[in-house]
């Protein structure tokens, strides 16, 4: 079967990136601006840099036509930031040139042939004759062609320039460079319509509603502000020995308000025997709504895991002057677990809330942050025979930076049921059959730091992390009965 792709993306995002350059953007009176072909000089630091404190950066969406920005830290710490047009015209991955454009000078003519050359620290780099970037500059963008999910490399190499702009070659940097001694925090939540969604079964449905009002989709009218929904309808491989009434399926809804968090606390950045921030945190959060019904009775099998579809964005968070580009990822699913015995017609709605991530301070590293508080009830509840069932409408999804994995997390609200059924005889021939069930309701929350979080500029993680097993349980309905011959 073919699957189709389904992208609900809003124009995109014009890529921003962020320069910090090792020289000083300081100069005595009548220093020709950077890039004017000039003699290397010794940088100079204003007083100002050298007094410079550390600020409190606003967070908030990107916006569109955001412009790029420069940012050169000063010889005694410290870092001036200013706006700039500079875009990432191209980038591959493979070899890690990448190519920066200026709109503002079309005219450049490309170099014959590429340099093979290192700079020397004793004569002009190739942005000293006019190239808008320099050996040790730190490139932030957001996403851009050959760079999908953003980007954040350190300039190792001018190479030439092209008519496109000037080709460089690049190793991978910090956010630590960029965001120095500066601090941050804010909560952003993610645009539904910026989701790419790939369904994965037939049946499935994606609707969303933005805060302006704007809706799509089937059910979009009734999707809350700010949410994006998924329905689903599909059937179940049903029991072998179950009559034609019984037959397996499942079908609901999925209602989610997913938002990015992130801070940074540079104030001990620099400082002797401090690698990294003072401290930081990426993680994502955000209110879960479900609703499901389970009809049938399905086959007995250890379990069903079937991914319903795929979600992916890449939200640009404005970190001051930073484009910050955030990696969001979920798989939604569906998880059935049954012996063959128990036939079941339950529809259960759930509601809450969830928050991952992690958590970074200089004694104690990295450390995991999962919280969830999930409540549920059942619409209708029937139950037949006896066995045990339990389902799961969950999503496996993970945030990140750049295209660097920070946290996976598998989030899944789940009803648990179970039914019994007795029979006892006595001489003078008479039976008596009893049954009994229940309903639980539940939710299972787990996953693990990963490595990549080094991007903050902090010591690498030698192993994943876990976050720790989150798991609730509670009743929702319980019944008996009795019949006697």
């Amino acid at each position: 079967m073919r699957t189709l792709t389904r992208r609900l993306l809003v124009p995109t995002l014009i890529p921003l990136a962020l320069v910090a350059s090792g020289c000083s953007t300081s100069a005595p009176a009548g220093t020709p601006p950077a890039g004017a072909a000039t003699a290397p000089t010794a940088p100079a630091v204003t007083p100002a840099a050298e007094a410079r404190e550390s600020e409190r950066l606003e967070v908030a969406p990107a916006p569109r036509d955001t412009p790029t920005a420069v940012a050169r830290p000063a010889t005694e710490g410290g870092t001036d930031t200013r706006k700039s047009t500079l875009k990432v015209a191209e980038y591959d991955s493979r070899t890690r040139r990448a190519v920066i454009s200026t709109p503002q000078d079309p005219s450049r003519r490309p170099s014959p042939e590429p340099s093979t050359a290192e700079p020397s620290a004793a004569q002009p780099t190739a942005a000293a004759a006019g190239a808008p970037v320099r050996t040790g500059d730190i490139i932030a963008s957001a996403p851009a062609p050959g760079a999908p999910e953003g980007l954040l490399v350190e300039v190792t190499k001018v190479v030439r320039t092209t008519d496109k702009g000037t080709e460089v070659a690049t190793k991978p940097a910090t956010l630590g460079a960029l965001l120095a001694d500066d601090k941050a925090d804010g909560e952003i939540p993610v645009d539904p319509s910026t989701v790419d969604v790939e369904p994965l079964v037939k049946g499935v449905k994606f609707s969303w509603a933005k805060p302006d009002g704007v809706r799509f989709g089937p059910n979009g009218a009734q999707v809350p502000a700010g949410r994006l929904r998924l329905d689903v309808g599909t059937s179940l491989e049903t029991a072998a020995d179950a009559p034609v009434s019984a037959a397996a399926s499942v079908s609901g809804h999925v209602q989610l308000a997913p938002q990015v968090e992130f801070s940074y606390d540079g104030s001990a950045h620099g400082q002797a025997g401090r690698p990294g921030p003072g401290s930081a945190f990426l993680g994502m959060s955000g209110e879960w709504s479900a609703e499901w019904a389970v009809k049938g009775r399905a086959a007995a099998r250890t379990s069903q895991r079937i991914p319903l579809a795929k979600l992916h964005a890449d939200p640009v968070i404005q970190v001051g002057p930073v484009p910050v580009v955030v990696n969001l990822d979920l798989t939604v699913y569906l998880q059935v677990e049954a012996d063959g015995r128990i036939t079941l017609d339950v529809r259960q709605d759930v509601k809450g809330d969830f928050r991952v991530g992690g958590g970074y301070t200089p004694g104690k590293g990295w450390a995991p942050v999962s919280t969830s508080d999930v409540k549920s009830t059942p619409v209708t509840a029937t139950v037949t025979a006896a066995g045990r069932a339990r389902t799961a409408l969950g999503a496996e999804a993970s945030v990140g930076l750049y295209g660097m994995v920070g946290v996976t997390a598998d989030f899944a609200p789940y009803l648990r049921a179970e039914g019994e059924v007795k029979a006892t005889a006595s001489s003078s021939g008479a039976a008596t059959v009893t049954g009994s069930w229940a309903l639980h309701g539940g939710f299972d929350l787990s996953g693990n730091l990963q490595l990549q979080l080094s991007v903050f500029g902090t010591p690498l993680l030698q192993k994943r992390i876990p976050l720790g097993t989150l798991h609730r349980e509670w009743p929702l309905a319980a019944g008996k009965g009795q019949l006697s011959a």
